[in-house]
């Protein structure tokens, strides 16, 4: 497994390149000059040269790729032009509000889906089947905006019962902590519990026709303990595969959820860099996530091992 693990490393490598090639040239082509909205509307010419010159953005753009690049493979991401700190503690400031609302998010959506799914494949065909796939339709196809700003009407501005903007961190304490997520983890949490739900009642549902299931039906196992027991572990690897892009996409995806809800994650921070146009943080941002998904990608892959001894990693 260790060789495995090495391999994927090393695949990975080709990836990070490419993707710092692409999201380079697409900040750098894009309208908009930092330098211009740094010193403002009224900064003379010769002003915003000069402050070209002392960060380098007068440089050819492959000089300016290949300087930064080099200071990535040294773990620096560089500095960021407004707020005069590294990006690597920017996004070390940011990540932890998104991956608390993250995790918090899939567990709602795992606490919603599953149950769902193995109800709906037990009693598939029925008004019951029906009535669930069809919550699974809606909750996929609601916007989590819009969704956050029906929780906030409702929930915030009508009930009083919980915040509706804001962020405490774990250390004030949990039961503060979690008010002010249940809201926003609510809001991205519903989408991916639908498309869980759906890719549990579909994984159980194959496995169920298989032969190992058709003899145990015959032995007098009960339908029901039947899904449990023998037919959902072996759905787990297509359900582990959606949870593990699900989280990815929580993570990438809670820039609107933390826009309406005033939560000062990545999502945050990487709107305010757009509109800076601090080209450091936003390459360092969009590096750091394509990281994370391939983390998560070989952390899917290992369970694959863990949980199904037919898949060899090893032989990959």
């Amino acid at each position: 497994m260790l060789s495995y693990i090495m391999k994927r490393i090393l695949s990975a490598i080709p990836v990070l390149l490419v993707v710092s090639i692409v999201i380079f040239l697409i900040i750098h082509i894009t309208p908009g000059n930092p330098a211009s909205v740094i010193l403002g509307e009224e900064a003379t010419p010769e002003q915003i040269a000069e402050l070209e010159e002392s960060l380098g953005l007068n440089l050819p753009i492959h000089q300016q790729y290949f300087s930064w690049i080099a200071g990535v493979f040294q773990g620096d991401l560089g500095t960021s032009y407004f707020m005069k700190a590294p990006v690597t503690e920017s996004i070390a400031n940011s990540i932890v509000p998104t991956i608390s609302l993250a995790i918090f998010a899939q567990i709602i959506a795992l606490l919603i889906a599953i149950p769902i799914g193995v109800l709906a494949a037990n009693k598939r065909g029925s008004f019951a089947d029906s009535s669930m796939m069809v919550f699974a339709l809606l909750g996929m196809s609601i916007p989590s905006f819009l969704l956050a700003l029906l929780l906030v009407l409702l929930f915030g501005v009508q009930l009083g019962w919980l915040p509706v903007a804001g962020f405490r961190p774990l250390s004030e304490g949990l039961l503060i902590h979690l008010q002010y997520l249940i809201l926003p983890a609510i809001s991205l949490g519903a989408i991916q519990a639908a498309l869980i739900a759906r890719m549990t009642r579909s994984s159980i549902l194959e496995v169920l026709n298989m032969n190992y299931i058709k003899s145990a039906r015959a032995k007098g196992v009960k339908n029901f303990s039947l899904i449990l027991k023998h037919a959902f572990r072996n759905a787990l690897l297509p359900i582990l595969t959606v949870v593990g892009q699900t989280f990815g996409t929580l993570i990438t995806g809670a820039v609107v959820v933390e826009t309406v809800f005033n939560i000062p994650g990545i999502g945050q921070l990487v709107i305010n860099s757009i509109e800076r146009r601090d080209f450091a943080v936003i390459q360092g941002v969009v590096l750091f996530i394509t990281v994370l998904y391939i983390f998560l990608n070989l952390i899917i892959d290992i369970l694959y091992g863990m949980i199904d001894p037919r898949v060899r990693l090893d032989r990959k």
